[in-house]
């Protein structure tokens, strides 16, 4: 075989992959769009219809608009939508406030158990979400927090922050001790320099773990499932997954609301892909 042909073989079979690849992950969601935009008609013809011949935007149009034809699955997806994003917001901003401080300090500071604690946050996940769920349990209950978006936000807190801290870690030690020492000369404090010096120029690594924490936020089920019990504190992950049992098997439903709840995370993937990447990548290579 030439080495012109030999090419060509190599570059076909790596376009292939690349193919095969992008089949693969965006197929689920692509026939995700089409059963939101199918009548269940459609959905449970035999052959299977794959393509609607009118979409039908019913469901998207009762959830967004309201109106007559509104049930209480579209005021639940509602309630469920504001929820999440009350819950993913708080712990994002909680993980960001707590986890640059802490951050900071491991970078910073040298103390006898900085090297234990920092063994200790990632030996956390390692841990099942399970493990965690019985000791929460009984300090919700005790403080009456159970089925409210504040033992959401704690729960999600528990798990988000010692990857934030982890990521902030990489970009703290990214910045030079220098400028903070001038600007403690100039008569900065610490906390001082932290505000204005460090932490502007880590706003790239803040983005990635706010990015990051909402994303887990956002997507986050089990907690949610074990600790809401109404539509008080109930996310969008746990009404979809009661579609089956509550309502029947609506899959036009279930698909709308899978559709929902995928788009804000999708769309701050794609926003602040760089952002994530370098911040996992230097959470990973540094320290």
């Amino acid at each position: 075989m030439s080495r012109r042909r030999r090419v060509w073989v190599q570059r076909a079979a790596l376009y292939l992959a690349v193919a095969l690849v992008c089949l693969w992950v965006l197929a689920p969601f692509t026939w995700l769009v089409i059963s939101s935009l199918s009548t269940r008609v459609d959905l449970t013809s035999v052959p299977l219809q794959w393509l609607p011949d009118k979409p039908n935007l019913e469901h998207y149009r009762s959830i967004f608009l309201g109106g007559p034809g509104s049930t209480s699955v579209h005021r639940s997806l509602r309630r469920g939508a504001l929820n999440s994003l009350v819950v993913a917001t708080g712990a994002t901003f909680l993980a960001l406030a707590a986890g640059s401080l802490a951050a900071y300090a491991v970078t910073r500071l040298r103390f006898r158990l900085r090297g234990p604690f920092l063994a200790t946050l990632l030996v956390t996940q390692l841990l099942p979400p399970v493990v965690l769920i019985i000791p929460m349990y009984v300090i919700f209950r005790s403080l009456r927090l159970l089925d409210t978006v504040w033992a959401l936000m704690l729960a999600d807190l528990a798990i988000i922050l010692p990857l934030i801290v982890w990521i902030l870690k990489g970009y703290f030690e990214g910045v030079p001790e220098g400028l903070e020492e001038q600007a403690r000369i100039d008569g900065c404090t610490r906390a001082g320099a932290l505000f204005r010096v460090v932490l502007p120029l880590s706003a790239p690594g803040l983005a990635a773990g706010g990015m990051f924490a909402f994303i887990v936020a956002w997507n986050e089920f089990f907690t949610a499932f074990i600790f809401s019990s109404t539509l008080q504190s109930k996310t969008l992950s746990v009404i979809v997954s009661e579609f089956s049992s509550k309502v029947g098997i609506d899959y036009v439903a279930m698909s709308t609301a899978g559709v929902l709840t995928s788009i804000p995370p999708v769309l701050l993937a794609l926003l602040f892909q760089r952002y994530i990447i370098r911040g996992l990548t230097a959470g990973a290579v540094k320290g």
